[in-house]
């Protein structure tokens, strides 16, 4: 059984799914690849501890803290390839950024591979089911461009500059 929950957040509506021991998704209202496409019936319940945590987790967050990710119990569904990358956005330091080459690169040493490919790796990160927790807002292009978020650009510019202390909000 999969359960859900609603977190009103600075940037949007965010709905949190767990197994009632894990939290396995977080996504954005409006979000390309959003869970409600992912599961078909996801069941309305918010006495859960998991969903608890992660909302104090977010409530930190937001509020200008530095919250452990290693505080909550994550379970994202996916292959063992997005799972391996997902755990390379989990090593993402608050406030710094990492390229989707330098994944790649990190993905081919994990790997025993001489190279992988960008474009693989930018999959994984965008079907991240546990956004800005696993922080793939925090991946940018070669070049510093803000690519590819399923929340979109300006939600990832904002949570962006949330880290750097510059937001507007």
């Amino acid at each position: 059984m999969i359960y859900r929950t609603d977190y009103n957040s600075p940037i949007g509506i965010m709905t949190l799914a767990s197994d009632e021991e894990n939290l396995i998704g977080l996504w954005l209202k409006g979000q390309k690849y959003h869970g409600e496409e992912i599961f078909d019936e996801m069941i309305e319940k918010e006495d859960i501890l998991v969903f608890a945590k992660t909302k104090e987790w977010l409530k930190n967050y937001f509020d200008g803290k530095k919250p452990d990710i290693k505080l909550l119990p994550l379970a994202p569904i996916g292959s063992e390839f997005r799972k391996e990358v997902w755990e390379i956005l989990c090593e993402i330091p608050y406030g710094e950024t990492i390229t989707y080459k330098e994944i790649a690169r990190k993905m081919a040493e994990k790997m025993g591979k001489p190279t992988m490919s960008a474009q693989a790796v930018g999959g994984a990160v965008g079907h991240n089911p546990i956004s800005v927790i696993i922080p793939c807002h925090r991946v940018i292009g070669t070049d510093g461009s803000l690519t590819g978020y399923a929340g979109g650009i300006e939600k990832k510019r904002h949570l962006l500059e949330h880290e750097e202390g510059t937001d507007s909000n």
